[in-house]
């Protein structure tokens, strides 16, 4: 044979297609948050929402010549304080620079912000997530830093002009100038899920503190995320995209997942990643190119002249630390740890500040934690719900709420009865221990009389009572039902069981 009869020889060597690269996303937030003070960050402007178009502005906010911006105390003041709550260390000494900002709703046409000295850096705080099975994980997120700056003015852009037969834009200037502190997240994200549990903890945070209301609709809180995907294992980020234009925060996570989506089949098609700002599109639910991404040369940072640097002593930052009050994630830890609750109850109580105060007061009144939380969460939530109400509006106080649950515990009343009386508390307040008085509603728990009831009912239904001996077990409840009608719900639950089951079966 010849040697080159041997290639004849030798099957075909069967080559596998090289594993599909499996890619990761890496996720950050940069969020707005309208500071809730009464005026301006430079001016004494109002910063009521929803005022008549351009009626809250002043040559100030305005950007005239000549004016000059006066920082607003309580601005500096809720800035540390949300940092302070976010672990960040605080800036003894830090400056405004101005930001240029060529925008119609920017009416000094430069932005007065922080560039490389800001308020605050180096934070972090930490998300709960919870699954389906109830269990919880714990991850911390880091926040780069936190800075002041003044809002724009908001667009309003009309449809086609009659007259003109042309579209137009109208510019309110309410909002020119209202305190913002913007708030940047390290690239620790890596789901939908996780950016979204981030903004509602930052929310929910916050809130606590009472520097923001957090009213996404309204744009008090305004996030803007930064995405990249690349693949699983390597140091090396991916091209950054920013989405804009999300009002929810189920809609940063559907944007987040259409996104990550995106990158990757067009990574695994061969194609390069733009650097670019994008929109998400509620209607479509996807996201589309708005403009190139600017960087910070872009904007041409210098030091704001007309504002004197931040001077920030230990004694003053001290003191703001000391008003913090307890926040969502060390409840949180309390209720799991020390009072036993699962993850899902915790987080629920511990969503707004009210709800959680509400709970605490009605465990220290002498309340189940358990049973006060199973209430308040259910039954009293949804009655806050169906008539649009705040919790401190509540008649029913904390008090009044852990008598009722205790007299549930003593066996005073059923929990039907306390459910049927759970209303008129919740509308008018007052002792739940004199309404069941007043009606008459003591559960009823001697067993001479309840036996006796039982031997009359047996007497009544023969042929049921005949039933459930022969194995129709299903008629117990029938026999339950008749109790309670006949003493009108009172009957002790536990009580009327045991006596049943002993009186039937006898």
């Amino acid at each position: 044979m010849k040697p080159t009869e041997c290639s004849f020889l030798f099957w075909p060597m069967s080559i596998a297609a090289p594993p599909r690269t499996q890619y990761e996303a890496v996720i950050g937030l940069e969020t707005h948050c309208q500071l809730s003070t009464a005026t301006k960050i430079f001016c004494g402007c109002p910063t009521t929402f929803g005022a008549p178009a351009n009626s809250q502005t002043c040559p100030i906010c305005l950007g005239m010549p000549g004016v000059l911006p006066v920082l607003n105390a309580t601005v500096l003041e809720y800035a540390v304080k949300a940092a302070l709550a976010l672990n960040c260390q605080i800036a003894p000494h830090s400056k405004f620079d101005r930001k240029q900002y060529f925008y119609p709703d920017l009416p000094k046409n430069y932005q007065i912000s922080q560039y490389d000295l800001p308020i605050a850096q180096q934070g972090w705080l930490e998300i709960e997530l919870v699954d389906e099975q109830g269990q919880s994980s714990r991850k911390r997120i880091t926040i780069e830093r936190l800075h002041m700056e003044e809002d724009a003015g908001k667009l309003v852009h009309a449809g086609a002009d009659r007259l003109a037969g042309s579209d137009y834009s109208l510019v309110d200037y309410n909002r020119a100038g209202v305190p913002l502190c913007e708030i940047v997240s390290g690239p620790d994200m890596r789901s939908g899920v996780e950016a979204a549990e981030y903004a509602q903890e930052l929310r929910r945070i916050l809130r606590y503190l009472g520097v923001c209301d957090g009213n996404m609709q309204e744009g008090s809180l305004r996030c803007d995320v930064n995405i990249s995907v690349r693949p699983v294992g390597s140091p090396v980020f991916g091209t950054k995209v920013e989405i804009k234009n999300m009002n929810s925060f189920s809609a940063i996570q559907r944007a987040i997942d259409y996104e990550i989506e995106r990158q990757t089949q067009a990574l695994e098609a061969g194609e390069r990643i733009r650097q670019e700002t994008r929109l998400w599109e509620e209607g479509s639910q996807r996201t589309i190119s708005m403009r190139s991404k600017e960087g910070s040369s872009d904007y041409r940072y210098f030091p704001e002249p007309d504002l004197p640097p931040i001077e920030l002593t230990p004694a003053q930052i001290d003191h703001w630390r000391e008003e913090l009050p307890q926040l969502p994630a060390q409840k949180r830890h309390h209720y799991e740890e020390v009072l036993g609750l699962s993850a899902y109850d915790a987080r629920v109580l511990t969503d707004e500040r009210p709800a959680a105060e509400y709970f605490e007061a009605t465990v220290a009144a002498g309340a189940d934690p358990k049973q006060a939380s199973n209430w308040i969460s259910g039954d009293i939530t949804a009655y806050l719900k169906a008539h649009k109400l705040d919790i401190q509006a509540l008649p029913l106080r904390p008090a009044g709420l852990a008598e009722l649950l205790g007299l549930i515990q003593a066996g005073t009343i059923s929990g039907k009865i306390a459910k049927e009386l759970l209303p008129e508390l919740l509308s008018q307040g007052g002792s739940p221990l004199a309404l069941v008085e007043a009606k008459g509603l003591t559960q009823l728990s001697d067993p001479a009389a309840l036996e006796a009831i039982i031997d009359e009912l047996m007497v009544a239904h023969p042929r049921e009572l005949e039933q459930y001996r022969a194995g129709k077990n299903k008629l117990f409840g029938f026999f339950v039902g008749q109790v309670m009608k006949k003493t009108g719900g009172r009957a002790d639950p536990r009580l009327t069981n045991d006596l049943l089951k002993a009186k039937l079966e006898g």
